[in-house]
């Protein structure tokens, strides 16, 4: 039994994600980038493996704002890969490899 438990414990990494909400700070666009740049360093400097960026439904500007801060090429080179949820038109999911 402790051997099967020691095994499983050497290669488990627990999933942490964080998760950013840009409801609150729609309208100020000097602040969404703060956010965006805190949440990628944290996720960078903790090894955070997903991060999850809900910018909301409504009329897609402010998702369109997010992607297009993603595709910048300094960020674009820290995340692994960008994830869209198909069942949630809100939802951004950032995809990191360590």
């Amino acid at each position: 039994m402790a051997r099967a438990r020691k095994s499983l414990t050497r290669g488990y990494r627990p999933v942490a994600k964080i998760v950013l909400d840009l409801h609150d700070i729609f309208n100020r666009g000097v602040a969404i980038d703060a956010e965006l740049n805190r949440v990628i360093d944290e996720a960078v400097r903790k090894r955070v493996t997903l991060v999850e960026i809900i910018p909301g439904k409504g009329s897609g500007q402010l998702k369109k704002r997010v992607l297009r801060f993603l595709a910048q090429p300094e960020i674009k080179r820290l995340y692994h890969r960008l994830e869209k949820d198909d069942k949630n038109f809100g939802r951004i999911f950032v995809h990191f490899r360590f």
